[in-house]
C-alpha cells in the first residue's frame, strides 16, 4: 500500500516535522531516519507502526530544529578520555600516524549538540520528556494520516479487484455453459475416441475398453474444477467486503484460482474452451498483481 503523511509540531521554541512514506511490500518493513540524540524514540516508533500496519515498506523521517537560543555544543569528556587512553596504548604501533585532536573531535558522540540534551536539572529533564511526548503524539497523528491515505487507495483497489473477480466469474460461466460440455457433445467426443481406439486395435478386450472409457470420461469432466472456482469467487468477494488486512488471504486464494484454471486448460478438448481458459489465467494473474498492493 502506498501513502504519504506529513505532520509538523512545536513546543517551547523547538520545532519538528514527521514525514512518513509507504510503498508496497510483501511483509512489514519499517525504516527510520532520526536526528542524533533521538534514538530513544526508535522503540516506540517501531511498536506503533507495527501495531498499525501488517504489510508495506514504511520510511519514517524526523526533522528537528531547536529553539534559536539553544545553539551551543558540549564535549563528551568521558568519551574523549577513552579515545585518548586508546591512543596512548597504541602510540608505539608501527605504521600508525599520531592521533590529532581534530580527528578525535570528529568521532561521533564526542561533540554533542546542547539542544539534544535535556539537562541534568529536574526542570531540564521534565522539559525534555515533555518534548519527546509531544513528538510521539505528532508521530501518531502522522500514522493516522498515513493509514487514511492507505485506506483511500485500498478503496480504489477494492473496486478494481472486484471488477477482476467479476471477469473471472464471467469466464467460468462461459466455460460451464459452453456447447462442448453438453451431454450430447461429451457422448459424441467419447464415441469418436472409442472409434479411434477400435480402429487402432480391433481386438481390444472389453475390460480394457471399459478402462479407456472411464479415463476419457474423467479427463473430459471439469465440473469439480468449475465448482471450486465458483467457491473461490465467493470467497474473494467476501474478503474484499471485509475490513482488516486480507492481502495474504487473497494472495493464497490466487494460488487456488490458478490451480483450477490450469486443470481446466489441461482437460479442455475444445479449442474455444482452451481459449477461454487461457483468458481466465490472464485475468487471474492481473488479479494477483493487484493483490500485492494491498494489506
Amino acid at each position: 500500500m502506498t501513502g504519504f503523511a506529513r505532520v509538523e509540531g512545536a513546543l517551547a521554541g523547538d520545532s519538528w516535522c514527521w514525514e512518513l512514506k509507504s510503498v508496497n511490500g510483501r511483509g512489514l518493513e519499517v525504516r527510520m531516519r532520526l536526528p542524533s540524540g533521538f534514538e530513544r524514540l526508535e522503540r516506540d516508533i517501531r511498536a506503533s507502526a507495527s501495531g498499525r500496519f501488517a504489510r508495506g515498506s514504511i520510511n519514517i523521517q524526523l526533522q528537528y530544529q531547536p529553539a534559536a537560543t539553544e545553539t551551543g555544543y558540549r564535549i563528551n569528556r568521558a568519551l574523549l578520555q577513552t579515545l585518548l587512553d586508546l591512543v596512548a596504548e597504541h602510540e608505539s604501533a608501527p605504521n600508525l600516524a599520531p592521533a590529532r585532536l581534530d580527528g578525535l573531535l570528529a568521532v561521533r558522540g564526542v561533540v554533542e549538540a546542547a539542544e539534544n540534551d535535556a539537562g541534568d536539572s529536574d526542570a531540564g529533564v521534565e522539559a525534555g520528556e515533555a518534548r519527546l511526548a509531544a513528538m510521539l503524539a505528532d508521530f501518531n497523528v502522522a500514522l493516522d494520516r498515513l493509514a487514511e491515505a492507505r485506506r483511500e487507495e485500498g478503496a480504489r483497489l477494492a473496486e478494481a479487484l472486484g471488477q477482476h473477480v467479476d471477469e473471472i466469474a464471467l469466464l467460468v460461466a462461459q466455460v460451464r455453459n459452453h456447447a462442448s460440455r453438453t451431454p450430447e457433445a461429451l457422448r459424441q467426443r467419447l464415441r469418436d475416441q472409442i472409434a479411434a481406439l477400435l480402429d487402432a486395435n480391433a481386438a481390444l478386450p472389453e475390460e480394457r475398453l471399459a478402462q479407456e472409457l472411464a479415463m476419457l470420461a474423467t479427463k473430459a469432466d471439469i465440473a469439480e474444477e468449475l465448482d471450486r472456482l465458483d467457491t473461490h469467487i465467493a470467497a474473494a468477494r467476501d474478503l474484499l467486503g471485509k475490513d482488516g488486512p486480507n492481502g495474504r488471504r487473497l494472495d493464497f486464494l490466487c494460488q487456488e484460482f490458478n490451480r483450477e484454471a490450469n486443470t481446466v486448460c489441461s482437460k479442455a478438448f475444445d479449442g474455444e474452451v482452451t481459449r477461454i481458459g487461457l483468458e481466465l489465467k490472464v485475468t487471474i494473474d492481473r488479479f494477483r498483481e493487484q493483490i500485492q498492493n494491498i494489506e
